[in-house]
Formats: structure tokens, sequence, C-alpha cells
């Protein structure tokens, strides 16, 4: 294991390790170096254990990948995910996530997250080499700030989340409430509703009956069967008509 103390007073202040990473995009290889990320812009990354693995998936990634557009807004050009995997399974991640906001990176050969003195053993979860958790501001090649995870068992997550680096690039922002809207294709109401959250500039997460979810899940959860059913900050709000008279006060 390592001193989180350590790497930040090695790595803050220092370039990003000079590496090259073999991304396949479409049916080519294409090389992509550190330079090419990095080089005359203002850049986040996140690392993390694996792809696919419950709080990547569930947490990490979602979060920049909904803070992107707000990211974006106060100077940063792209937000990188780096993994110790291959392209193969980072481009079949991305297309699960749906997260067009991000980068994947994938470091297969560790070697990236070797230099910035991040790579550690999960032998005991069968993983072999992989990158322990952290996140960081880098600009024009130059790490400013990191956000290194503690050094404790399991898979901490506490401090290389999104929120935790949007405190750092912009301390006075405030986070817009999480909006969750359920509808189902064909549903004119829901683009009604969709639209009304459009028009007021918000953003929000979309769960399509059939797809991510059940008419058994909206029940249980709204207790009603029928779409559009939206939610804000927690607050069930209801359907098109309720989102309008929500927004009329």
């Amino acid at each position: 294991m390592f001193n989180e103390q350590q790497v930040l007073a090695a790595k803050v202040g220092q370039p990003v390790p000079q590496v090259t990473f073999p991304t396949r995009q479409g049916d080519q290889w294409v090389n992509v170096t550190t330079d090419d990320l990095f080089k005359d812009k203002t850049v986040i990354v996140f690392s993390l254990p694996g792809a696919f693995t419950p709080t990547c998936s569930s947490s990490h990634l979602p979060r920049y990948n909904e803070l992107y557009p707000v990211f974006k807004d106060h100077g940063v050009d792209e937000i990188l995910c780096v993994s110790v995997n291959d392209t193969f399974v980072m481009n079949a991640w991305k297309q699960d996530q749906e997260a067009d906001n991000i980068t994947f990176i994938p470091d297969g050969n560790g070697e990236f997250t070797d230099g910035m003195g991040m790579l550690v053993d999960k032998d005991d979860l069968g993983f072999g080499k992989r990158s322990w958790r952290y996140s960081m501001l880098v600009k024009n090649g130059i790490v400013e700030q990191m956000f290194i995870e503690p050094n404790e068992p399991g898979d901490p997550f506490k401090v290389s989340d999104a929120d935790t680096m949007l405190g750092h690039v912009a301390p006075t922002h405030k986070v817009q409430e999480s909006i969750t809207v359920f509808s189902k294709p064909g549903c004119p109401f829901c683009v009604k509703a969709k639209q009304a959250l459009i028009d007021q500039g918000l953003q929000y997460e979309e769960i399509v009956l059939g797809k991510d979810a059940t008419t058994v899940s909206l029940r249980a959860i709204t207790g009603r069967s029928t779409v559009p059913q939206v939610f804000i900050g927690g607050k069930h709000i209801g359907g098109s008509e309720e989102l309008d008279a929500y927004f009329a006060q």
C-alpha cells in the first residue's frame, strides 16, 4: 500500500507521467498520448479500481458525468476516467453507462497509474495490480490538486468524488438538486415534462420503463402507474401538469 500524504507531496506541482495509451476507436487502433490529453487544457482525472465494479458504476462515474456541464462552465475542458483495464473493457463500460461526457482512458499496463504512485495490489480480489481510487485537477499537464482516498481496508470512497472536486474548482457554486424522470417511449406527456425541465435549464436523469425499470417499480416508488413521474431533490412532483404547477409557484 502507499502513504497518501507522501503521494500528494510528491505529485502536486509535478507533470503527469508521459504515457502512450493504445485505444480502440471503431475498427482502428489509435495511440493516445499524455500530450493529446493534457497539453494546453484544464483536465479532471478520476481513477478507480475497475470498470463495471459497484462503487465505480453506481456513484463515482455517474456523478462526474452529471456534473460535467458545471465543470465546463468553470473552465474544465475534459474529464478523464482512468482504470487499469484494456480498451475493449473501457469501451464496453462507457457504452453500458451512457457516459458521453467522460473520456475513458484504458491504462491496461498500469504505466500511468504506476507513474502517479497509485498502483496497488488487489490480489485478494483476484484483480492483480490496479489503481487506488483518487482524483486530480491537471492544468497544462501539471498536477494542481489531488484527492486521494485514505489508506483503509476495502474500497474507501470519501474524497475522490465529483462534489469534492467541484468544491475545489468552484467553491461558491450551488449544485442543482437531482432530478429524475420516469418515462416510456412514445409518451407525449413525457416529452412535454422533459422539455419543461430543459426550458428551466435543469439537468435530469431519465429512467425508461421497459429498459431501466418496470411498471411494478414505478408503482412501488410513486404509487402510480402512469408516466411521466418526476422527482426533484427527493420530492415526488408528479406528472407533466403537476410539474408545470411546480414551476409556476
